[in-house]
């Protein structure tokens, strides 16, 4: 379905909005007018945060399959026509369609409370409400013991997790605890989590199905991420039985209630609705080159999210960056040397899907990129930048970053040629060809523990100041390597030495993507 009310919701706001604050650049290191005017477009007449309020609040999660994702691209098509930019959907694939309704979870027993609760993507319903009693995965010597409780649990909505020691962040546990007390909690965490980790052992591969199988009306689980608030939201493996993540208080309150035999009962209210079998694509739009239009810039970031909060650094303010670095580019740079070109990617979350298939399928593509820049992992301002093994490329980078403003370039380690990555965002798809893949990375300890994959990763996590300022570096970089009159060089440096083996590790090896959803 499209959407046009986004695209007349917002372009009032797109004319009229400038955001303050944004000083004039006093250090440019060269006097190319169009950097110039880059930092004035990106700068001094930023969209990014009514592009973000749009994409984060109206649209909202982006799951694979989702009507989510359909909205996120039909208002990136919208947004790239009136620009005047070239933009179409470029299918990959297909996928399970999915969408979730209102999720309601209360503890009815021995007392009353609305519990935190969201549903695993892609996890049933439960046609209704939904009230059963609530019983733990106990101590399983050996898979005879398991077949032997499995029956206990038909009708039953089982916990299948361990419960957290405590809930506050371990910063501040380690700040304002005795060190011995800090100590014994996080032995008695990684206990409870060996614990646990046997008694999935002993039900097999997929011990969630099994549960379900044996008659389990519900499946609830907590995977806390060790911040104050914050849960990691995946995937359910329930065909029938609904599957939950409870708060890592709320599950503890749970658990203990259950494990002191005190009768806890939940109420569930899980609304679902399962679309079939649909149609997966990345959005690719492109300014056309002038003198070497067969070669490319390609900018990279992943449209999809996962669902339980807004994806707003995972890949919102990724989306972000790239959407409005090609407006800085339409505005400052309309006719590039080399054609440059802009992936939102689809499948990101269930494996660099949509890069991969890009990939694969346009290996003309693949074979004369001078550089791809891909931004994946939250806000804050870029601050590091390795050539990911690359040993010439160096050289072309180095030029590049040197003609930034002080005020971009000031914050930014460079590492040439660099470890190179193992794995993780869609650079990778490109690099593992030996294409210059480079990711523009942001500060990761705060974002991997507060917002990456959780439930809080909302608008109000975004940075604009930051989101700003690694717009207009993405949109200057795709304007220096259009213009580079050399063609970023591919030789390999000999990577570090893989501990296992005792010898350099081999270069990063190419993925076949999945394609289509299966059980």
């Amino acid at each position: 379905m499209r959407h046009p009310s986004f695209l007349a919701l917002f372009l009032p706001v797109f004319l009229l909005t400038v955001l303050p604050g944004a000083a004039e650049a006093q250090t440019f290191r060269t006097d190319d007018p169009i950097l110039r005017q880059m930092w004035t477009e990106g700068m001094e007449r930023s969209q990014t945060e009514p592009l973000a309020q749009v994409l984060m609040d109206s649209i909202g999660p982006r799951l694979s399959g989702s009507p989510g994702y359909d909205a996120s691209a039909d208002w990136l098509v919208d947004l790239y026509e009136s620009w005047g930019i070239e933009v179409r959907r470029e299918e990959y694939g297909t996928w399970r369609g999915w969408q979730q309704g209102v999720l309601h979870v209360d503890l009815t027993s021995p007392r009353v409370q609305t519990l935190e609760a969201k549903l695993l993507a892609w996890s049933p319903g439960t046609a209704g409400p939904l009230e059963a009693e609530v019983v733990m995965i106990p101590h399983l010597a050996t898979e005879a013991d398991a077949e032997a409780w499995l029956p206990s649990v038909a009708g039953r909505i089982v916990l299948a997790s361990h419960a957290e020691p405590t809930c506050r962040e371990p910063q501040a546990l380690q700040r304002l605890a005795r060190p011995e007390t800090f100590a014994s909690l996080r032995e008695e965490r990684g206990n409870r989590m060996g614990a646990w980790a046997h008694r999935l052992r002993m039900l097999g591969p997929n011990p969630h199905r099994r549960l379900e199988e044996a008659g389990a009306v519900g499946v609830v689980t907590s995977r806390w991420s060790e911040g104050w608030g914050v849960n990691k939201i995946f995937d359910a493996d329930t065909r029938e039985a609904v599957s939950i993540d409870l708060s890592c208080e709320d599950y503890g309150l749970v658990y203990r209630l259950t494990e002191n035999e005190q009768g806890p009962r939940l109420r569930i209210n899980a609304e679902t609705e399962e679309l079939g079998t649909v149609p997966v694509y990345n959005v690719m739009a492109e300014l056309p080159g002038t003198e070497l239009p067969r070669e490319y810039v390609l900018l990279s970031a992943h449209l999809d999210s996962w669902h339980a909060a807004t994806g707003a650094t995972d890949n919102g303010t990724g989306t972000i960056t790239m959407l409005e670095a090609m407006r800085i580019l339409k505005a400052a740079y309309p006719n590039p040397r080399r054609t440059i070109l802009v992936g939102h990617w689809g499948g990101e979350e269930q494996g660099l899907i949509g890069s991969r298939a890009y990939a694969e399928d346009n290996p003309e593509v693949v074979e004369n990129l001078q550089a791809v820049f891909n931004q994946d992992n939250g806000t804050w301002r870029v601050d590091y930048i390795q050539t990911q093994g690359l040993l010439g490329a160096s050289a072309n980078l180095g030029r590049w970053v040197a003609q930034l403003p002080d005020e971009i370039a000031g914050h930014i380690e460079l590492d040439f040629p660099g470890p190179q990555e193992l794995g993780g965002s869609d650079h990778v798809a490109f690099l593992c060809y030996g294409a210059p893949g480079w990711r523009l990375q942001s500060h990761y300890p705060d974002y991997r523990q507060y917002t990456w994959h959780t439930n809080r990763d909302t608008f109000d996590k975004i940075i604009f100041d930051d989101l700003m300022n690694n717009a207009t570096l993405a949109a200057m970089l795709a304007y220096l390597a259009s213009e580079d009159p050399e063609r970023v060089p591919r030789d390999r440096s000999i990577l570090p030495i893989d501990p296992r083996t005792g010898e350099p590790r081999e270069w990063i090896p190419c993925r076949e993507p999945r394609r289509s959803w299966d059980p």
